[in-house]
């Protein structure tokens, strides 16, 4: 072979080689940036707005960017779920309501975490059980890292149970003391008593019957606190049993008898706004909801209201986990995002500015204990609550039941009829 040929042959391999290593060392570089900006698609409501005011943090620890799209919760899953099914995703990191668990995990839209988990040796056990097997891990993997907590208590005015004359009158007629109730029953005696005696100037309790999702968050607690469920342990259903049937009953008396006008139509703001301006005694709300009331910004009544159990002890639990799509563009990433947020100091410091916790350090924290006190009550609240199935037809539950329930509450259906519908569509659901 002549020397000139030779000479070029070499000289092209070593071009060759020089630029794959050019190549590789360029792609190597950009993995190791990583991706500078994050999209983060949040629900509007408190514990949001605390997660961005304090976001610069993350940014100068890190240098990435955060980026929150900030929507209504009605809007939120519709808009979800494009980004879920697609070949990517525009967001880097997303919230997750309980009952959309079953449904996103079965169908494979969220990124497993134990790996990323594991290799931080980031202490999952520091978040309470309750929150963790809800919006934590199913079937023994971490798909999330819980975020809030917005399990349901008993909101009431201290003011109007204290009231000297109203406990004189109620022990008058009825032979026992007016404090807060043990059993559901009771409380819807005491919610009557206080709408007839201050002749509808106060009811006893600011209800919110707009269907799907408000009505069917308000009237678990009576399910739960009557001592009905969803399922058996076989699955079969057994809402309609004695227990639900009871707990409808007594809902649609406490609608008809102890709510104000047109609370079969309210929603979460309008039952808020009754309860804030000092119209009703109680409402059964979720517990982040009792430093909004005594804010006297926003409230009426702030300093003359405090949460309790749901009578009977069992409420509705409900919150929400970070996740990451399973088709995000830099997992790392967002797990990075999702670490740093999760972490014990900042989730105190989100716990401090009136944030819902789910750790248990946190909730344990002096300072936050000190700030919030009412955190001791919550915790305990949380653990022994019930949740909504996780299973894939979550929504479309919630969605039957709401429908029923409104139906029941305007006199169109028995309680019984109505959640015989219920039991018989849900067994059919797959």
């Amino acid at each position: 072979m002549p020397k000139r040929f030779l000479a070029l042959i070499l000289t092209l391999i070593l071009l060759t080689v020089t630029a794959c290593n050019s190549s590789t060392n360029s792609e190597n570089e950009d993995a190791s940036e990583g991706k500078q900006k994050l999209n983060i698609l949040m629900e509007s409501l408190p514990d949001t707005e605390f997660v961005v005011e304090i976001a610069d943090q993350f940014t100068e620890e890190t240098g990435i960017e955060l980026n929150f799209e900030v929507i209504t919760y009605e809007t939120m899953h519709e808009k979800l779920i494009p980004q879920l099914t697609g070949t990517s995703s525009d967001y880097d990191v997303i919230v997750v309501d309980n009952y959309w668990v079953g449904e996103f995990t079965s169908a494979g839209w969220l990124e497993p975490l134990d790996e990323y988990i594991n290799k931080d040796d980031f202490d999952t056990s520091v978040y309470l059980d309750s929150m963790f097997n809800m919006v934590g891990q199913v079937d023994g993997t971490t798909y999330m890292l819980p975020f809030y907590n917005y399990a349901m208590a008993l909101v009431y005015r201290t003011d109007v149970y204290e009231d000297p004359e109203l406990k004189s009158k109620y022990k008058e007629e009825y032979g026992r003391d007016l404090e807060v109730p043990e059993s559901i029953d009771e409380y819807l005696n005491i919610s009557k008593f206080i709408t007839r005696e201050t002749n509808g100037e106060i009811y006893g309790s600011a209800m919110q019957g707009l269907r799907p999702d408000p009505i069917t968050m308000e009237w678990l607690n009576y399910l739960f606190s009557s001592g009905g469920n969803f399922f058996d342990e076989s699955g079969k259903a057994i809402i309609n049993n004695e227990a639900g049937v009871e707990a409808l009953e007594l809902y649609i008396d406490s609608m008809t008898n102890a709510a104000p006008p047109g609370a079969n139509g309210f929603g979460f703001d309008e039952a808020f706004n009754v309860f804030a301006q000092g119209n009703a005694a109680s409402f059964v709300s979720y517990n982040f909801m009792l430093p909004k009331l005594n804010n006297p910004d926003e409230s009426q009544v702030a300093g003359k209201v405090d949460i309790s159990h749901i009578p009977f002890g069992k409420s509705l639990n409900g919150g929400w986990g970070w996740g990451i799509p399973h088709n995000a563009e830099d997992k790392n990433a967002s797990w990075q995002f999702l670490s740093w947020v999760e972490s014990h100091d900042v989730a105190k410091q989100r716990a401090m500015l009136g944030g819902s916790p789910t750790r248990s350090d946190v909730f344990g924290d002096e300072e936050v204990l000190e700030e919030y006190p009412h955190f001791s009550e919550v915790q305990d609240i949380i653990a022994t609550s019930e949740m909504i199935p996780i299973i894939p037809e979550a929504p479309q539950l919630i969605e039957i039941l709401g429908r029923e329930l409104s139906i029941a509450v305007s006199g169109d259906k028995t309680p019984q009829e109505a959640l015989d519908t219920v039991a018989e569509e849900i067994e059919q659901l797959d």
